[in-house]
């Protein structure tokens, strides 16, 4: 079954849901990989889907590790930890192991995505929103101006 974003997904910022979105086809890129009968040797596939994702990443990670920073998220060091986990856990992918059964170690990264993007987005990624709604419920503090300002700049960026 494909991966679909929906709106229990939703942090209410715009620049990350997008991001996740992204996620969201890459996991799916690697459905479609696995459910592929045409193709018998998947290995240049995995390893190109591999490489995306872990760049995807990063950007994402940096972009949103920034966004907390600005903001003065309370779990920044919390989150920082869970993105350099989710790297690490790519980046020990042994590539000549996926060779010798590449339907399996499919699944293992499937696997390893749909806990990510469930667990994650829907429970760290979630306090994010919730923290910058407190900010702007408080908009008269200088924390709560910056945080509009933040994502004012950063939604620019990206368009």
């Amino acid at each position: 079954m494909k991966y679909e974003f929906t709106e229990d997904f939703l942090t209410g910022i715009e620049f990350i849901d997008k991001q996740h979105a992204r996620l969201f086809e890459l996991a799916n890129q690697t459905y479609d990989l696995l459910n592929d009968q045409l193709v018998t040797d998947k290995y240049d596939r995995i390893v190109d889907v591999l490489g995306e994702l872990r760049d995807y990443t990063k950007t994402h990670f940096a972009d949103e590790e920034a966004f907390m920073k600005a903001i003065g998220f309370q779990y920044i060091w919390s989150e920082k930890h869970a993105h350099l986990t989710f790297i690490a856990k790519l980046d020990a992918i042994d590539l000549d192991k996926i060779d010798e059964n590449q339907q399996a170690h499919i699944i293992e990264i499937l696997d390893f995505l749909a806990k990510w993007l469930t667990f994650h987005i829907k429970g760290a990624d979630a306090r994010i929103g919730d923290w910058v709604k407190g900010l702007q419920g408080d908009a008269k503090t200088t924390a709560g101006k910056h945080a509009a300002e933040m994502m004012e700049k950063i939604e620019q960026a990206a368009e």
